[in-house]
């Protein structure tokens, strides 16, 4: 996905980030994560780390701001989760990323696929415990998107997820919603054929099945039905929804019309996980 093209003419400063983040729904207090692209804004004046100080300016006082800083990068041949270091290893996934993780303020969440850092007063509290949470199977690990992952607090804190010149297509959290289907289609079959179910699913380093769907597409129709706020930070789109909403409307989507979501080979397995 190509972000927006930003315009090198427009300067911007951490109070038009905090104007930005404010205009999609951050709070005082609030917890916000986001994604970007740094040059889609303009010309960013003290780059990531004004971006940073912005969106804590938006959620001051006793707010967390907090990006995916992600090393797993999916490319062959696949990167060994024990050669992950919390401290050293880079974010993949664009200079806003890399230039969080690398403040010296924050704090990362340790697990090698879906790694959160985080700075604020809840910074230590959302990324604890990633490397042993309950199991909840995902094609990176059994730990990626628990329900205690940093992921899993997202949801539950009903954080505010936002988008800096991108669109929902790079949203991560849509993989804790995958994981969430798989799980309540499992708990749905014949507990003697769970492990064999489970078996036909993708596994790190091994193909299967998953419900990957388009959250490109269901972004686009959650803001045609209101529920994604928009602004503007310098030359570049800003959109927020809260995580529950997101969540949530996800699940009736894959739940009511599976069918128009989902992969068909998924959908067979989902059948036999139903009995139908």
């Amino acid at each position: 996905m190509e972000p927006e093209k930003g315009d090198p003419n427009v300067k911007v400063g951490i109070r038009e980030v905090a104007d930005g983040f404010r205009a999609v729904g951050a709070m005082p207090g609030d917890t916000v994560i986001y994604h970007g692209s740094l040059s889609s804004m303009g010309q960013v004046e003290g780059g990531p780390t004004a971006v940073i100080d912005g969106a804590l300016a938006a959620v001051d006082p006793g707010g967390t701001v907090a990006m995916p800083t992600l090393w797993f990068n999916g490319k062959e041949p696949l990167q060994k989760p024990e050669d992950f270091d919390v401290k050293t290893s880079p974010s993949y996934v664009g200079a806003l990323s890399e230039g969080f993780r690398q403040d010296p303020r924050s704090v990362r969440s340790h697990h090698f696929s879906h790694a959160i850092s985080a700075i604020g007063a809840r910074a230590t509290e959302l990324t604890a415990g990633h490397d042993r949470c309950k199991p909840l199977h995902t094609p990176w690990s059994e730990m990626a998107f628990s329900d205690d992952s940093p992921w899993g607090r997202l949801y539950e804190w009903n954080s505010l997820y936002c988008f800096i010149g991108v669109t929902m297509r790079v949203c991560t959290m849509k993989h804790y919603c995958e994981a969430r289907i798989v799980a309540e289609c499992l708990t749905q079959a014949a507990p003697e054929r769970r492990d064999a179910l489970s078996a036909r699913l993708v596994h790190y380093g091994a193909p299967g099945l998953w419900p990957f769907y388009n959250s490109e597409a269901t972004g686009e129709l959650f803001a045609q039905r209101g529920l994604v706020k928009t602004g503007r930070i310098g030359s570049a789109t800003i959109r927020g929804i809260r995580t529950r909403t997101l969540v949530e409307e996800t699940f009736a989507l894959l739940r009511n019309a599976p069918q128009d979501w989902l992969p068909k080979p998924f959908l067979d397995w989902r059948a036999e996980c139903l009995g139908a």
